[in-house]
């Protein structure tokens, strides 16, 4: 647990007003898909013990935004506008942990629909990140806690909600996880498990939503302990803020 305390320092994505700034401001510059996934690993690769990305780094704008495990190349990639949605969903190794870490950003001025549905993602991600939960409660029970937000309004997403993280391993690592998927009934939530909280929501040919933070399971204070089952709870260690949409 805690090598992935590295995870509150791994806060790359509070860079996105300078790229902001060289898009949009006085001089901007022309930026894409690679060229700002290259300008955020920087950043990254500037902090101790940074030793390389976790895994390919999904950056997408547009309808790109829309693929779930979408990999920009540098012949093909869009470009950015101020009209559209980016979606950036990144990681990285360091010596004493292993970080994944999504945020979704508008650097203009989103359609009513598009801040709808930014923010029934960000109710569910806030839902399922507060949970308190009994001990032996496994991850597709959980599941449903980020949908409903998205469901109130017809809305869902075709991928798991959350997945365990090796530390200096694998990005995704079971035996746990957080998914409508049947084997997602297999291995209960146990305190020191790390998981990820990631919902989205992602419109085929238009832009795609998605947050994602990594929790710590911990043991819950309750007042109460029915059953003398005892609780868990998570502790967020991802620390990146979330774009206001105006």
């Amino acid at each position: 647990m805690k090598a992935h305390k590295m995870a509150k320092l791994d806060m790359t994505l509070r860079h996105f007003p300078h790229i902001n700034g060289m898009c949009y401001g006085r001089g901007a510059i022309r930026l894409t898909e690679v060229t700002v996934s290259d300008k955020l690993e920087g950043f990254r690769a500037s902090k101790e013990h940074f030793r390389g990305l976790s895994f390919p780094t999904i950056s997408s704008v547009c309808p790109n935004a829309a693929i779930i495990h979408y990999s920009p190349h540098a012949e093909t990639c869009a470009e950015l506008n101020p009209d559209s949605i980016y979606l950036f969903d990144s990681g990285a190794q360091y010596l004493d942990g292993t970080t994944d870490i999504t945020r979704t950003v508008h650097f203009g001025n989103p359609s009513t629909h598009e801040k709808a549905s930014y923010t029934a993602v960000l109710k569910g991600h806030i839902a399922l990140g507060n949970a308190c939960f009994p001990n032996g409660t496994n991850g597709h029970a959980l599941d449903i806690l980020a949908r409903i937000p998205l469901w109130k309004d017809g809305l869902d997403y075709r991928h798991g909600t959350g997945h365990g993280i090796g530390s200096y391993l694998n990005v995704h690592e079971g035996p746990h996880l957080i998914s409508f998927r049947p084997h997602a009934r297999n291995v209960p939530l146990q305190a020191s498990m790390t998981v990820t909280d990631e919902p989205g929501y992602y419109e085929d040919g238009n832009f795609g939503i998605r947050l994602e933070n990594v929790l710590i399971v911990k043991e819950a204070d309750t007042k109460f302990n029915f059953g003398d089952k005892g609780y868990l709870s998570f502790e967020h260690i991802t620390w990146s803020y979330y774009i206001k949409q105006r």
